[in-house]
């Protein structure tokens, strides 16, 4: 099977045998198939031509195999192309001058020596396209080109045929340019079209171009930071260079920084001593000053009209000129500096605002003065220009004042009152200045202002202020009533200073004079008696449907007379009229006057705000998730009523979702009584009597409260209607244990092993056994929960430890280490079989048992931070500072490790050491536990005290810090920051902390409180302190 594709693109499958056929064969079945001669065919294979040997001739006897071509091999037909016209007919051409057909000189430019060069225009070439190649002006190309003029685009006659088959012999054209990717193959398929197969391909290969970058990016850019990091280490910046000098910058005293001289040029090399010449003035100069000063005095045009006898001003007006001009460039540079103010060009100068500028001026400088001359003169021009506008007279007024011509200004305020005696705040402001003479004048201002002003209700207000009594301001108020009987704030401040009986009756006058103001109807309900006050409300209602206070105002009267039945009736009906006129419910507001009526003490009333209110506009599945985020709200905020009646609201929609009774009970629990907390897990277990946690927290309630049988009889209770819940056999085994009762504890115990319990009831067994010291009763219960359990670490542990303290140390190591082939990943059996090899064998082989741990257990701290401790222990200091550094490498974000090394530096490197530890670890509590001991060690309490705050709040649960916290205000704080740490120590219920648990978890320690285990801590911690000083002081 031969291919041949054709030159219209099409494959021809031949069934021809390349060993028996020849290229002649070919050729004629090539053109029975296709109809091409024999003659013009032209075979290539790849790019090379199939020509037969000299000794074939045609190619009847040279096969195909000879040509390299083997079976399903694709050979290319070409054919060549032959075209041209016929040579035209033009007259005889004059012979050519010898020296045109002889070779140029080197480096000969035609035309270049009567100045003419040769140049492409873009129009020759083509937009970016380069420039053709000069032609060959060699004598054999001139004569290849005279001989052939006229054969088809200047080709002579025979010069295509003999060009064709130099190209068929070659396989390729030489004129082709070379292209760099593809080489002289790009002009095989340059005529093939581009159909989607090819696309395809293309866009294969691009695909895997990108897939190869992708994997090679990784490697790029790690081989990238690789270098970047190893020239940073070889180039380093200066600040890095001097990091430490810039640290010890910090213990430098004021006073060598004082002594530091400044850096200054004291050379006189390069000071040049300044020409210093003097002119004298010309005179021209002293001249023109001169006539700019000069005075004119001139005749009043009337004076010269009648000879000059009569002087109307009684003397001579004297115009100065100087005087003229700088008001004219006062005036100019006002207008420009009111423009550079400006956007666009419109002043953006606050027409109002600028009397309290000026009200605020003070004069201290020379500058000011000529300021307030500026001012004074535009003001001028204000009020001349426009005498009835007030802001202008009052402004000019507060300018005297503040340059301190206070009779001036009580003079323009006089004029402004008569230019405008209609604007309260000229009034206002004339009796302001009146007051600074006496308040008799202020007074008689001010009733000529109520006299020109009857309607106003600032200056009566004013005049009431003026007087001394309260009879005569009542007398001014009621005159003010009297011209204004629907000012509401008269009718306020009117019954503000009258008793409670004339308050009633001027308040039953203000609600018929101003009907409409919902303020004076609930004022008049809360002096009048319960009867006439529902009177009162109803005529408020009728007059203001729509107002929803009106009918809140109800309710509080139905709760403060004992009707609490009523006041949820109260509510409903007033949403509901309130509904029918339209007036939109909204929820937050309804919340917001539910918390104003618990803060004024109706709790009724604000429960059934809520109950009516808290589900509008609220959809269906956002209901509990709404509620809850409400109730939590109103706690934040303190209002606990409102969030109680949330989640009464919410529960008795949502009676069986244990998150919201668990809320309540909280809220309860912290806001509540005990009663209150005791009432609602009843009620919580009642219709959710499955959820374990609601009775454990109502046993637990009892039991606080020192109610033990209460607490067993709700645990009975429990586990009547849970009989297979583990966690109430333990917290009833706990009930017992905690009160002395280990045989009930035991018993307990005993039946939860019978109905299969799970490895911490084999645990607690265990417990109560040691304690009870019956070694061979819990040495049993441990091996059979082991059997039971094998990968509970805690049972190998408890096991190892009873076989130390009986003194069995080659059986406590073995159990460590089956323990180990279980639990292999377990941290306290390798700290176990650690700290016992130490004491048994010594340091060495410790180590290799933390080494080995470490391996097992890669970034454990507390490995790293075990073997540290051990070096430190046998005074390895080069050892542990090593292992320290690795540890730091491996868990560089461990905070214990970083606390460690921290305190195992010299103290005056420690500070540097918390400030890296807080870069890697900031959030981390044992880190800021070690910043407030160095805080403490400096006696800054202050800080200090905070940073023990900040580590107790973020890890509660470590009682360490919480011994440390309470051995510093024991050392530097008062009783009543002592009892508070006590209080949140004991409300935190700490569990964990290497020394806590080694006191708490203690045989002759299991019953004691929280409080005394914190106080057996700072003991331990105290005497762990002062091991530490005296073995610093031996090393």
């Amino acid at each position: 099977m031969v291919f041949i594709k054709t030159f219209d693109c099409k494959t021809l499958a031949l069934e021809l045998n390349p060993i028996s056929t020849s290229l002649h064969a070919l050729k004629v079945t090539v053109e029975a198939k296709t109809g091409v001669p024999v003659h013009i065919q032209r075979f290539f294979l790849a790019s090379r031509r199939l020509v037969p040997t000299a000794a074939a001739g045609d190619g009847s006897t040279t096969t195909l195999a000879e040509l390299f071509v083997q079976s399903n091999s694709t050979l290319t037909l070409h054919i060549p192309l032959f075209g041209g016209m016929q040579a035209a007919s033009v007259p005889a051409r004059p012979p050519r001058y010898e020296f045109l057909n002889s070779k140029p000189p080197p480096n000969y430019v035609a035309g270049l020596g009567r100045g003419a060069t040769g140049f492409t225009t873009r129009s020759d070439i083509g937009p970016a396209r380069a420039a053709p190649d000069l032609p060959d002006r060699s004598a054999t190309a001139v004569g290849a080109a005279a001989a052939g003029v006229g054969r088809g685009r200047g080709k002579g006659p025979g010069g295509e045929e003999e060009e064709e088959d130099e190209a068929d012999e070659k396989g390729y054209d030489e004129n082709q340019k070379f292209d760099e990717f593809e080489g002289n193959d790009v002009g095989l398929f340059a005529s093939a079209e581009y159909d989607e197969d090819d696309k395809e391909a293309d866009a294969v290969w691009e695909s895997i171009d990108k897939r190869m970058d992708s994997r090679r990016k990784d490697r790029r850019e790690a081989r990238l930071k690789q270098e970047i990091e190893k020239y940073r280490a070889s180039n380093p910046k200066i600040t890095e260079q001097f990091a430490d000098l810039k640290r010890k910058l910090a213990g430098v005293t004021p006073e060598e920084w004082d002594s530091i001289p400044e850096i200054g040029d004291y050379t006189l090399r390069n000071k040049k001593k300044r020409f210093e010449s003097f002119v004298p003035v010309p005179d021209t100069l002293l001249e023109k000053a001169r006539q700019e000063k000069e005075h004119v005095s001139a005749l009043d045009p009337r004076s010269r009209a009648v000879g000059g006898t009569e002087t109307p001003w009684s003397q001579t007006p004297v115009t100065d000129l100087t005087a003229v001009g700088e008001g004219r460039g006062t005036v100019l540079s006002l207008k420009l500096d009111r423009l550079s103010d400006s956007v666009s060009g419109l002043t953006v100068v606050d027409p109002k605002g600028y009397l309290t500028d000026l009200k605020s001026m003070k004069i201290t400088s020379d500058a000011e003065i000529s300021d307030i001359k500026k001012a004074r003169l535009l003001l001028k021009s204000v009020i001349q220009t426009n005498p009835k506008h007030p802001p202008g007279w009052i402004a000019a007024a507060r300018l005297e004042e503040v340059a301190g011509k206070t009779q001036i200004a009580r003079q323009l305020i006089q004029k402004g009152c008569e230019e405008c005696p209609k604007n309260e705040d000229v009034w206002l402001e004339a009796c302001r200045l009146a007051g600074l003479v006496s308040p008799e004048e202020a007074k008689s201002v001010i009733a000529q202002g109520v006299k020109a002003n009857p309607n106003s209700v600032k200056l009566w207000v004013q005049a009431a202020d003026l007087e001394k009594t309260v009879l005569n301001k009542s007398r001014v108020l009621r005159k003010g009533l009297e011209h204004i009987p629907d000012s509401v704030r008269l009718w306020k401040a009117v019954v503000e200073l009258a008793n409670e009986e004339d308050a009633r009756v001027l308040l039953h006058r203000a609600v018929e004079c101003c009907p409409l103001h919902v303020e004076l109807w609930l004022a008049l309900a809360r002096l009048e008696t319960y009867e006439q006050a529902k009177k009162v409300l109803n005529r408020a209602r009728d007059k203001l449907s729509k107002e929803p206070s009106i009918w809140i105002t109800a309710a509080k009267l139905e709760e403060a007379n004992g009707n609490i039945s009523s006041v949820k009736r109260v509510i409903e009906r007033g949403i509901r009229a309130l509904q029918r006129e339209g007036v939109e419910i909204d929820r937050e507001a309804w919340m917001k006057e539910a918390e104003a009526a618990e803060r004024a003490g109706s709790v009724a009333t604000c429960q059934a705000i809520i109950s009516n209110t808290i589900g509008i506009g609220v959809e269906e599945e956002d209901r509990k998730r709404t509620w809850v985020a409400d109730a939590e709200e109103c706690k934040k905020r303190g209002s606990i009523e409102t969030a109680r009646a949330i989640y009464a609201h919410a529960l008795s929609v949502f009676l069986t979702k244990k998150s919201i009774w668990l809320k309540a009970a909280q809220l309860e629990k912290s806001h509540g009584t005990r009663e209150s907390l005791d009432n609602l897990l009843r009620k919580a277990v009642t219709y959710r009597p499955q959820a374990e946690v609601l009775w454990l927290m109502g046993a637990k309630e009892k039991w606080l409260a020192g109610d033990v049988p209460g607490a067993r009889a709700i645990l009975q209770e429990a586990y009547a209607s849970i009989p297979n819940s583990e966690e109430i056999w333990l917290a009833a085994f706990k009930l017992e244990f905690e009160n002395n009762e280990p045989e009930r504890a035991r018993m307990l115990l005993a039946k939860a092993r019978e109905r299969g319990g799970t490895e911490r009831v084999w645990m607690k067994s265990a417990i109560v056994e040691r304690e009870l010291g019956n070694t061979l009763e819990e040495r049993r219960l441990l091996e059979e929960g082991i059997k039971l359990f094998p990968s509970f670490f805690k049972l190998w542990l408890m096991l190892g430890q009873m076989e130390d303290r009986l003194g069995h140390v080659e059986q406590a190591k073995e159990t460590y280490e089956i323990g180990l082939k279980h639990s292999p990943n377990c941290v306290p059996l390798w700290l176990s079989i650690a700290n016992l090899e130490e004491r048994v064998n010594g340091l060495s082989k410790a180590r290799a048992v933390l080494t080995m741990g470490r391996k097992r257990n890669p970034q454990n701290p507390e490995l790293w931070l075990a073997a540290i401790r051990a070096e430190l222990k046998h005074g390895n200091k080069k050892e542990a500072d090593a292992l320290m550094a690795k540890a730091l490498q491996e868990c560089p974000t461990s905070g214990i490790l970083w606390a460690a090394s921290i305190e195992m530096i010299p103290r005056p490197q420690r500070k540097a050491k918390s400030a890296d530890a807080l870069k890697r670890s900031d959030h981390d509590p044992h880190v800021i536990a070690a910043v407030a001991k160095l805080f403490w060690y400096d006696r800054k309490v202050d800080k200090a005290r905070s940073w023990f705050n900040r580590a107790v709040t973020l890890a509660p649960d470590i009682g360490d810090f919480w011994a440390l916290y309470y051995k510093f205000e024991l050392q530097h704080g008062v009783d009543e920051s002592q009892k508070d740490v006590l209080k949140r120590c004991i409300s935190a219920e700490p569990k964990h902390g290497e020394r806590w648990q080694a006191i708490s978890k203690s045989v002759e320690n299991s019953h004691l409180p929280i409080e005394a285990i914190l106080k057996k801590t700072v003991v331990a911690l105290g005497k762990e302190e002062s091991s530490t000083i005296l073995d610093g002081m031996k090393s």
